[in-house]
């Protein structure tokens, strides 16, 4: 258990970044589960859009720090591989 007062301050940011974090992963996942569905229909059209919409929210997620620069790329470089080839 934390005994200083720095110790117990730096849990409750600890708790508060987290569940920011949280809320923003489920936000990227969510765009990403949109755009794989759209795959999955066979829709060429509505994945484009989907992917549209998901690029930004991507490279938001690259600026707060939720994931690497290159992860995002290689995320956005898959997908819309999959898509050109439907």
């Amino acid at each position: 258990m934390a005994n200083t007062p720095q110790a117990r301050k730096r849990i409750r940011q600890i708790e508060r970044r987290t569940a920011v974090n949280r809320s923003r992963m489920n936000r990227l996942r969510t765009f990403m589960r949109k755009v794989e569905a759209a795959i999955a229909s066979g829709d060429s059209s509505a994945a484009k859009a989907a992917l549209r919409e998901a690029q930004p929210e991507l490279m938001r997620g690259v600026n707060h720090g939720l994931v690497h620069k290159n992860t995002a790329s290689r995320r956005i470089s898959r997908l819309s591989a999959r898509i050109k080839s439907l």
